[in-house]
């Protein structure tokens, strides 16, 4: 997995999104009555992961529409849906150690 996608996953705001278009196609409208931040917060976070291949977008109408791509988390997906039943937030340290480790 590219070090876009384990950047992604190192958000747990993300990780909640990838979480809510697991197995169904939810609208962006969805998706940010979940948090309880601005519509723009959860927008960037959408984008985050979209340009980590991480969910697939379609527009409807006005809205757009998102799903988890399966395919291209098939190496994280085992264990990001063991570890979202347990501790995800170890998969998020090991993601940010990472990040960290290449910026030097």
């Amino acid at each position: 997995m590219e070090e876009s996608a384990l950047r992604a996953v190192a958000s747990p705001r993300r990780r909640e999104i990838l979480r809510l278009v697991w197995d169904d196609e939810v609208s962006s409208g969805d998706i940010a009555s979940h948090f309880d931040v601005s519509w723009p917060a959860v927008s960037q976070n959408l984008r985050v992961v979209e340009s980590a291949g991480l969910v697939r977008a379609r527009k409807r109408g006005t809205t757009r529409l998102y799903r988890a791509d399966r395919a291209r988390l098939g190496p994280l997906e085992t264990v990001l849906t063991q570890m979202w039943g347990s501790d995800l937030d170890r998969l998020a340290e090991l993601a940010e150690t990472e990040e960290k480790r290449r910026r030097r």
